[in-house]
């Protein structure tokens, strides 16, 4: 064949030399599945044959070299039959029909079968909802966080006016405002805990290259670990895709079906990302948290430098405290930036990239001939309800998994955005402590002087920085139709066409 002889000359030449009915591939050409399920098809694509049917004694089989007794031999031992009714076909061919019947397309591995990939992207759904709990976790423990800032300032505050004006007849009410302190500060201290525990098993997930279906996502297990990993680039997968109206409804299925793994995949990866900014987020609540007490304390110190053993030890408690908490937060933070930067540099990347919408519509056209142009969807009044079923179906899930991502994306960048305001807070309430304590103590001591103006520059930077986020993130949200206030949503009914799908449309009123 490669050098120019047709295939029907190679055919009947077999046929005439084996004195045997020659076969070629189709996809109704099926191994029986009792037997499919017993059998090595990776062996058989080696040997190069085919059972196609058993029946008591006899099976009927096509092989490629139907003259070698010893694989004949071998084929009844494996069938345990006696006698054997043979075709004979080219290899291509065998190995094609045994690919048709393991699900994947020509050269793909057996992990691109439809039914492993469904397992994969179940496997990859459960991971986003692992990292959904997190999230919701990580909320808690922010709302345990506010409530120890809450129980800290009361006690700090009751305390300082302590000390400013005695133990006064206000002294009940300032006992009162300390017990509240105290419980806020236990309970606070209750939800945020157990997080900092379970931020420490935070699940994460890095993903791998897509290549728009020339490679596949594999699930490989390790005892009780699991490692997704991706094939190399599959030999002639690129050509064979491009060529999208050549093929069978069941290859084009095959590769949606890749299509939306590696889209399920992209979702985790951003899910991943956005646990690691909202884990970011938590950690810099903690930090402004601390940079408060370590304020407060670096003040009181300075006011009242004179004081007893027992407030000595009371603002050096403050200061220790707020320098711990500051520490922790920004332990908790620099991985969440990282994150955002990961999330950020997938993005852009998945934005340059081709999409399903871009090979099925107009913006991927000038680039294929117009023989391998995907068919065009044209539906009207006579067509059957079924128009939209099987590969049809899997094209709109799949066109469906493409917007959900695109909605991922949105998700992530305003995470981002999120993070980038906790950002600002801490930049603000670095600079406000500095200008707080310059204002009051003024440049008399060069030294603190110095550490005050540090603060304030500090606070600048990182209001900045959280600025830079938070604009890309808003230019973002403005450029697509998610965010808008009135939306229209086509409500599927794969029974009939698209055009007779209803359509509900939300409106937002302002009052």
């Amino acid at each position: 064949m490669r050098t120019g002889v047709p295939k029907h000359e190679i055919l009947s030449r077999l046929a005439s030399r084996h004195n045997l009915p020659v076969v070629e591939f189709s996809e109704d050409i099926e191994i029986p599945v009792d037997l499919a399920a017993r059998l090595d098809l990776e062996d058989l694509k080696r040997s190069t044959w085919v059972p196609v049917a058993v029946n008591g004694e006899q099976a009927d089989v096509i092989v490629a070299d139907p003259g070698n007794p010893e694989v004949d031999e071998a084929i009844k031992k494996i069938l345990k039959v006696r006698q054997l009714r043979k075709f004979v076909a080219l290899p291509s061919d065998i190995i094609r029909i045994i690919e048709h019947n393991q699900d994947i397309n020509p050269g793909f591995p057996p992990s691109s079968h439809r039914t492993v990939q469904a397992e994969l992207r179940t496997y990859l759904a459960d991971f986003r909802t692992l990292m959904s709990g997190h999230r919701t976790a990580m909320a808690k423990g922010r709302t345990g966080l506010a409530m120890i800032r809450t129980g800290l300032a009361f006690k700090a505050v009751i305390l300082t006016m302590i000390k400013i004006f005695g133990t006064t007849y206000f002294i009940i009410p300032e006992m009162i405002g300390i017990g509240i302190g105290f419980v806020f500060l236990i309970q606070g201290l209750a939800w945020y805990l157990p997080i900092r525990k379970l931020a420490k098993k935070k699940p994460s997930y890095r993903p791998t290259e897509s290549t728009f279906g020339s490679s596949v996502l594999e699930m490989r297990r390790h005892g009780e670990d699991v490692s997704i990993v991706r094939t190399n680039p599959v030999e002639g997968a690129n050509t064979l895709r491009m060529g999208w109206n050549r093929l069978s409804p069941v290859m084009k299925r095959r590769f949606l079906a890749t299509d939306r793994t590696d889209l399920a995949e992209e979702r985790t990866a951003l899910a991943s990302y956005r646990t690691s900014m909202a884990q970011a987020r938590t950690g810099l609540g903690f930090t402004r948290t601390g940079i408060s007490l370590t304020g407060l304390g670096i003040g009181l110190w300075r006011i009242f430098p004179h004081s007893s053993t027992w407030w000595i030890t009371f603002y050096s408690g403050l200061i220790f405290v707020g320098a711990i908490m500051t520490v922790e937060g920004f332990y908790w933070y620099i991985p969440g930036r990282k994150a955002a930067e990961w999330g950020l540099e997938l993005i852009r990347k998945k934005q340059k990239n081709i999409s399903i919408w871009d090979f099925m519509f107009s913006l991927f056209r000038g680039e294929m001939s117009a023989g391998e142009l995907p068919a065009t969807l044209s539906i009207d009044e006579s067509h059957s309800p079924g128009i939209f079923g099987t590969t049809g179906l899997a094209l709109e899930r799949t066109l469906i998994a493409e917007r959900r991502n695109v909605k991922a994306r949105l998700r992530t960048i305003m995470a981002r955005s999120r993070t980038g305001m906790a950002i600002i807070r801490t930049g603000a309430n670095l600079f406000f402590v500095g200008v707080g304590l310059l204002a009051y103590f003024g440049t008399a001591n060069r030294p603190w002087a110095v550490c005050e103006i540090l603060l304030i520059i500090a606070g600048l930077i990182l209001i900045g920085d959280g600025f830079s986020w938070h604009i890309y993130a808003e230019r973002e949200k403005n450029r697509l139709p998610y965010c808008s206030s009135d939306m229209e949503i086509m409500m599927p009914n794969y029974a009939c066409p698209t055009c007779f799908w209803e359509k509900v449309v939300f409106c937002c009123y302002e009052s």
